[in-house]
């Protein structure tokens, strides 16, 4: 099998302030194979990742490249691109405001003998790259005009005309549907089968299960070991991550969840936004989990964003305990008990270049106004007290949160919002892109805030952990609030309220 490693990465040591992030880890890719690296959050993936593709210098060991007599040190991803490894990460990194075909081909347009960039050729090869995606978009229109699903889309087909030799898909399917995730996966066993060596991290098991041939599992910075798919059942694979049997999950929702009689926090009737929302009614009582369902683009995110403001209702009525409100703004919101955490924790959730301190101060502050600051003393004592709860991995609380990981970040955004004791919270996919055991941490923080008389809204695009957590489903179709879905709620039964098959 050594005839065909296309990658191979030895003693890989990373330390950042008062982290160890990688210690001595070793990792194997084959050509025409695609090999999952697993791990919690804080394991050392990305770091692994970023070591590989530039991003960052390692401390110590090496990485040898199919085709390269010297060992291969990366200074830029630029480099690590000339060298044959493309990456496509979580988060779309293109830009907006340029078209579909020039964020393809960015620093690498064809030109004409003149020496001017060829747009016609720029253009056949486009529309050929989105075909073979099975994609049907105009390529000269600006990326801004298309869902960020499509933008992921882009940005792995932009991977894949670089005629790399090794592919990394850090988190790929985060932002698609199952159709998108179906292209994709179709997409993957091609570049397999023509010998790319793809390096493919997620979250989603069974994403796992059905597109990998092996498996590397990492556990705070360390090797765990390397396995072929077929030796490793999901209940092992989940022990190898966490180091210690899962809970089971099943159990997590305790029958306390079950609160009719409790008062309405939250009352919306013909609430509705234009163009995104059609008029609905929703009712969410005192320690009731309310989970919004429907497939991408159905305006989950939407809805919750016309209940707190953020996307301002044109038509409809509010109540907040009975009493009809108006919310022009979120801190109007704010200030009736409400906290929302957004489904894009990089753009509208944490402030990266401000410590996870003043991170998890900022709604405090917000309500107290900028002229009565939060005294120092408090902020720490504030902090420290959520940082334990939530038992959220930092250095200390002055550390800049952008250098916490992905679930780490997400619990200080969520520590922010508990930090105001709101009375309602909407968590706009607060478990997307964190590993499996944060995931369960904040499960049973959500039944535990709604044990203690808080509403909850929760969007999450997994099924079954709506079905664990919440004990009535709203479901949304193409802008529209479809019906409700309470009791006997099985996986089969939300899937087919949500394609129309059933009088919700």
């Amino acid at each position: 099998m050594e005839d065909r490693v296309v990658l191979t990465m030895r003693g890989i040591t990373m330390t950042f302030p008062g982290v160890l992030a990688l210690d001595g880890v070793d990792f194997t890719l084959r050509k025409g194979e695609i090999h999952a690296l697993m791990g919690e959050n804080g394991a050392g993936k990305s770091t692994l990742i970023k070591c590989l593709t530039g991003v960052y210098q390692c401390d110590s060991g090496e990485i040898h490249v199919d085709g390269m007599e010297e060992p291969v040190q990366n200074h830029s991803t630029l480099e690590a691109q000339r060298n044959g490894i493309s990456t496509v990460y979580q988060e779309v990194n293109l830009c907006p405001n340029l078209s579909v075909m020039e964020n393809l081909f960015v620093g690498r347009e064809p030109v004409t003998k003149a020496g001017t960039i060829d747009r016609r050729v720029m253009l056949k090869r486009a529309q050929q790259l989105m075909e073979d995606l099975g994609l049907s978009i105009d390529v000269q229109q600006t990326l801004e005009n298309y869902s960020l699903a499509l933008q992921q889309m882009i940005a792995i087909a932009r991977a894949v005309d670089m005629e790399c030799k090794i592919l990394i898909l850090d988190e790929p399917t985060s932002s698609l549907d199952d159709s998108e995730v179906a292209k994709l996966f179709s997409l993957m066993r091609k570049l397999r089968d023509q010998g790319v060596g793809i390096v493919f991290v997620t979250h989603f098991l069974e994403q796992v299960y059905e597109v990998c041939d092996r498996i590397t599992v990492l556990r705070n910075g360390l090797l765990v070991g390397e396995y072929p798919l077929s030796e490793l059942p999901r209940v092992n694979l989940i022990a190898a991550m966490m180091g210690k049997d899962i809970d089971d999950l099943k159990e997590i929702k305790p029958e306390s969840c079950q609160n009719n009689c409790a008062e309405p926090l939250i009352s919306a009737e013909g609430l509705s936004h234009v163009n995104k929302i059609k008029p609905f009614d929703l009712q969410i009582r005192q320690g009731e989990v309310i989970g919004l369902t429907g497939l991408l683009g159905s305006g989950r995110s939407e809805l919750a964003r016309t209940i707190y403001g953020a996307d301002k209702a044109q038509t409809g009525t509010l109540k907040v305990k009975d009493k009809k409100v108006h919310i022009n703004h979120p801190i109007d919101a704010m200030r009736l008990g409400m906290g929302m955490l957004p489904d894009d924790r990089k753009a509208e959730g944490v402030i990266a270049d401000l410590t996870v301190r003043e991170n998890i101060v900022l709604g405090i502050q917000a309500l107290r106004g900028i002229m009565n600051l939060l005294p120092m003393k408090e902020q720490c004592e504030i902090a420290d007290r959520f940082i334990e709860l939530l038992q959220i991995k930092t250095p200390s609380r002055e550390t800049l949160v952008k250098q916490l990981s992905g679930g780490n970040q997400q619990k200080v955004i969520i520590a922010r919002w508990l930090a105001t004791n709101p009375d309602f919270l909407i968590l706009d996919e607060p478990t997307r892109g964190i590993d499996i055991g944060t995931k369960t941490e904040i499960q049973k923080l959500i039944i535990r805030l709604a044990d203690e008389g808080k509403g909850i809204l929760f969007i999450s695009s997994e099924i079954d952990e709506m079905l664990r957590t919440c004990n009535r489903l709203a479901v949304l179709r193409d802008g529209e609030k479809v019906g409700e879905l309470q009791g006997d709620m099985t996986q089969e039964r939300v899937m087919h309220a949500i394609a129309g098959g059933e009088n919700v």
